[in-house]
């Protein structure tokens, strides 16, 4: 089998391996792709929460995308941790010599065991700077409670706060809704012209860890083969809900996703 796709993630490193740039390489091979990587922060965690963090020189960040992308050109791009102003604009002025029009970005802000990932100047411009130059944006709802600096509590206040998004200049906006309280994930799709719902019973497990770099690394890698952008979304949210349901139950806190869930090993490997 030769990889359908080729995908360029920007993102932090997670010793662990359930989330960051690790679950992101994970999900782009297991659906079919060929993962490349520019690490923006290592981090020290397990599944009980992140020890520490230690940032990547924003120039040597700009020259692995841009060395990189020079050899192979990506077919879409993931972006996940970007912890400093620093950062972001070296990423957005390399993103300009890429001209890459399949961009999701995870706005990862908060660690599953509350930890911030990123201090309030770089969410600042990543409000202002990012989020439209990108394609695609995939915030959790506190995520997005961040970006525009309102509480969600129901679907109605979800969908609201996709069109503020929109309005502050996202192409594209699929917000999850993990965190509602109810028996039903339903997470939404909204551009200018659509709106799309995605409803999902919800699977009782604590071991949710690094589900967005997941879902985010599956939109990009369909996107990447050439599907449309909602199904794109449907099929990744599908992916990251069977991962979920295998319940792997690794680890003393927030375990990790199953990422081969996709995957049926050939006779001769088993």
């Amino acid at each position: 089998m030769k990889p359908r796709t080729k995908i360029l993630i920007i993102a932090g490193s997670d010793s662990s391996g359930g989330a960051g740039i690790q679950a992101d390489i994970k999900t782009v091979t297991a659906l079919g792709g060929y993962a490349m990587t520019a690490v923006t922060a290592i981090t020290a965690q397990n599944t009980t929460g992140v020890s520490s963090i230690v940032s990547i020189p924003p120039k040597e960040i700009s020259k692995q995308i841009l060395f990189t992308a020079k050899d192979i050109k990506p077919d879409a791009i993931k972006i996940g941790m970007l912890h400093s102003k620093e950062v972001i604009k070296e990423v957005i002025k390399s993103l300009a010599n890429i001209k890459n029009n399949k961009i999701v970005l995870d706005p990862v802000m908060i660690a599953k065991s509350g930890t911030k990932l990123i201090d309030d100047q770089a969410i600042s411009i990543l409000r202002n700077r990012l989020i439209s130059k990108v394609f695609l944006i995939t915030p959790n709802i506190p995520e997005a409670e961040v970006l525009i600096g309102k509480k969600i509590k129901t679907l109605d206040e979800m969908i609201l706060a996709a069109y503020d998004l929109i309005q502050m200049g996202a192409n594209n906006v699929l917000i999850k809704g993990g965190h509602l309280k109810s028996r039903w994930v339903q997470d939404i799709l909204v551009n200018t012209k659509e709106l799309h719902l995605f409803k999902n019973k919800k699977i009782t497990t604590k071991n949710t860890h690094g589900t967005g770099c997941t879902l985010s690394s599956a939109i990009a890698t369909f996107l990447g083969c050439g599907k449309p952008l909602h199904k794109s979304c449907e099929l990744g949210i599908s992916y990251v809900n069977n991962a979920i349901r295998s319940n792997l139950n690794y680890g003393k806190g927030h375990g990790p996703v199953n990422h081969l869930i996709s995957i049926e090993l050939n006779n001769k490997f088993k």
